[in-house]
C-alpha cells in the first residue's frame, strides 16, 4: 500500500468530516448481515480502525494489519478507550504471510486499499487465501464506471472529459490512484474461486461536496445517510457512486 503514505496526514484530518462519515457508515450497514459475534475478522489496511472497532464492539475477534505505526497507534488508543481487545500487526497486503502466517478468518476486509496497489488480481488472491471455510471477503474500490461524475458535478469540465478515457485519477488526498470496473473485479474473483454475493454503491449524492464539509445537524444527517443507503442498494444510482463495495465468498 505504498501509494497511501503521502496522504496520511490529510486522511487523519478528514476522519470526522462528512465525506468519511458517510463512507464508513454505509460500509458498516452493508457489511452488517455478514458480521456476527464470535467470528474472526482480518482487516487489511485497517488504518485507524473505524470499521474494525465496530466489529470488535459487536463481539468479533479482530486482527488489524496496517503498514502505518501512527495509524495503528490511533487504533490501539481508540480500542483502549472503547474497552475492546484487538490484535494489531504492522504489515501490508503484499506480505500477509509475514503478518498472519497461515491463519484463516471468517471475514476478511480491505476497504480503500485496491486503488493504491499495482497488482489488483494478486491482491484479491492474497485476500482470498486468508478466508476460512464459509468465509466472506469485503472490499471497496474506486468506481471506474463513474470516474467523470465528481469533476462533472463540480463543473470541472476538462477534468470530466479527461476522466472518460482513463482509469487513473487524482483523489481528494492529492494522490494518484486507480479506478476499477465491476466486471474486471468479478473476473478477478472468479480466477481465485470466489463469486460476488452482493455489491453496493458508497457515496452517491454527496461525493462532490468539499473535503472539509462538516456534519450537518443530527436530524439532517440521519436523513442524508438513509438516502445514501437506499441509493447504494439499487440501480441506476449505485452505478454512479464514488466507490463500490463487494462482498464475495467461495463459489459453489
Amino acid at each position: 500500500m505504498s501509494g497511501f503514505e503521502p496522504g496520511e496526514a490529510d486522511w487523519i484530518e478528514g476522519l470526522d468530516k462528512l465525506r468519511n462519515v458517510i463512507r464508513q457508515e454505509l460500509i458498516s450497514r452493508q457489511l452488517a448481515p455478514y458480521a456476527h459475534r464470535g467470528m474472526t475478522v482480518l482487516d487489511v489496511g485497517c488504518g485507524q480502525g473505524t470499521q474494525a472497532l465496530r466489529l470488535a464492539r459487536l463481539g468479533c475477534q479482530v486482527t488489524g494489519v496496517d503498514r502505518s505505526p501512527d495509524l495503528l497507534d490511533r487504533f490501539a488508543s481508540a480500542a483502549a478507550a472503547t474497552g475492546v481487545s484487538v490484535e494489531l500487526l504492522e504489515g501490508e497486503l503484499e506480505a500477509l504471510d509475514r503478518a498472519v502466517g497461515d491463519r484463516r478468518f471468517d471475514l476478511v476486509c480491505a476497504h480503500g486499499v485496491l486503488m493504491y496497489l499495482r497488482d489488483r488480481r494478486g491482491a484479491i488472491g492474497a485476500l482470498a487465501s486468508r478466508l476460512g471455510p464459509g468465509g466472506h471477503l469485503s472490499f471497496t474500490f474506486r468506481n471506474g464506471h463513474a470516474l467523470a461524475m465528481r469533476p462533472g458535478l463540480r463543473r470541472d469540465w476538462a477534468g470530466a472529459i479527461s476522466a472518460f478515457g482513463t482509469a487513473t485519477y487524482s483523489n481528494e488526498l492529492g494522490l494518484v490512484a486507480t479506478a476499477h470496473r465491476l466486471e474486471d473485479i468479478e473476473s478477478d474473483l472468479a480466477a481465485v474461486g470466489l463469486t460476488s454475493l452482493e455489491w453496493f454503491g458508497v457515496r452517491v449524492f454527496n461525493d462532490a461536496i468539499a473535503v472539509g464539509t462538516t456534519l450537518p445537524p443530527e436530524e439532517d444527517l440521519a436523513l442524508l445517510l438513509e438516502a445514501e443507503d437506499m441509493a447504494g442498494r439499487r440501480d441506476p444510482y449505485r452505478w454512479m457512486a464514488s466507490q463500490l463495495h463487494v462482498v464475495a465468498a467461495r463459489g459453489s
